[in-house]
């Protein structure tokens, strides 16, 4: 097996693997981009099709790059992946597509990632893989009647997936919202679950647009683990999803969506709700959720909650290793586009702090070149709106 020596390692390709990049690259730093996505941009194209973001264009711009669109743009998916995938060919930033790690563990006075290409031993390694990894739905499931379609929201694409019938969408929160909304132009559908609450006003008006300002002022400023408040928010936004934030409860009403209490379990093969209700769905499409996967990560580093033990990124009993992309990293901005570029910068200064600036000029001119999108390194090659 190949094994490779190289400064830092960092594993994920998504925004906040792309964002720190930018920043190792100025440092002038020898280091690696690991993604298991045949293409940049990946995890966004294996949303559904009609995905567009929460944030206006505005705020999603990555490091060093504006956005290319109207300020006020909510991208979709497609645009949005193709910018990530243009943002790591604009910065020529050494990623290596198709390149899925096994392992990360100790070896000597660094760290060895195993992929099933080869070994890379670094100095340094940083994980920004995602927060969301692994999809989750209830036991409950599988009881449910063979004949029933059921997908999770991670391998939803169109209603074309949905037989005719009911269907049931399981967890009204924003992704439930959205494709239920998107279901009932076809189907009967039932949502399932508490409401999350809503964000008051309608975030693509004109009108919005100050409104918008100060909650992502909010969001970055006040809503940090530097404050009381925020620090409250964060074991919030960890029990809970958020509140609805482009579709209402008036538009799933005004559509036809019908809303039951939670699922329960199953009956005979059908779903079961609280009250003892049936529902005859041919249908079901879990908007459940995810859990992180860390499995691969052969260091003492996940808490009882089963995340990172980190403190903005930085592991406290593991020098060299950072995380980033995690849900409320240092504040409720961490979570959407517009936060990644802070966290990003923080842990490349501290990486500096403690290890001296790499030697060689700064910019990203001084790395090695990246793949061609799509394509292989063929270099030894070592996955959240």
């Amino acid at each position: 097996m190949v094994t490779e020596r190289i400064d830092t390692v960092v594993i994920g390709a998504g925004q906040a693997g792309l964002a720190v990049g930018f920043y190792l690259a100025l440092q002038g730093r020898t280091f690696v981009i690991l993604d298991a996505h045949e293409r940049v941009g990946g995890s966004w194209r294996q949303r559904w099709d009609s995905l567009r973001l929460f944030t206006p264009a505005r705020y999603d711009a990555l490091p060093g790059s504006g956005y290319p669109a109207s300020l006020w743009l909510f991208p979709s998916r497609d645009e949005f992946a193709d910018h990530v995938e243009g943002y790591s060919v604009e910065h020529r930033l050494p990623v290596r597509t198709s390149t899925s790690v096994r392992r990360l563990a100790r070896e000597g006075t660094g760290y060895v990632v195993e992929t099933d290409d080869g070994r890379l031993l670094a100095d340094r390694v940083i994980v920004a893989a995602g927060f969301d990894r692994l999809p989750e739905t209830p036991h409950s499931s599988a009881e449910l009647d063979r004949a029933i379609t059921q997908l999770h929201s991670s391998e939803y694409r169109n209603l074309d997936q949905i037989p005719d019938g009911d269907v049931l969408v399981v967890r009204a929160g924003n992704s439930g919202a959205d494709i239920a909304l998107e279901l009932s132009r076809s189907h009967q559908v039932h949502l399932s679950g508490r409401h999350p609450g809503q964000v008051p006003f309608r975030i693509e008006r004109p009108s919005s647009r100050i409104l918008s300002l100060l909650v992502f002022a909010a969001f970055a400023h006040v809503l940090t683990m530097g404050t009381p408040i925020g620090r409250r928010a964060r074991a919030g936004a960890l029990a809970h999803s958020g509140p609805l934030i482009r579709v209402k409860t008036a538009d799933l009403a005004a559509s036809g969506v019908h809303r039951v209490p939670q699922v329960v379990g199953a009956c005979d093969g059908l779903p079961v709700v609280e009250g003892g209700q049936t529902l005859p769905v041919g249908g079901v499409v879990w908007c459940t959720g995810y859990r992180p996967n860390h499995s691969w990560i052969d260091l003492p580093v996940i808490g009882a909650d089963g995340l990172p033990v980190h403190e903005r990124g930085v592991c406290p009993t593991q020098p060299g290793l950072y995380f980033l992309g995690q849900l409320f990293q240092y504040s409720l901005a961490s979570s959407v586009i517009h936060g990644v570029g802070r966290d990003a910068k923080y842990v490349p200064d501290h990486l500096a702090r403690v290890a001296g600036a790499a030697p060689g000029p700064a910019g990203p001119l001084d790395v090695a070149a990246p793949d061609v999108p799509g394509s292989r390194s063929n270099a030894p090659a070592g996955p959240s709106i």
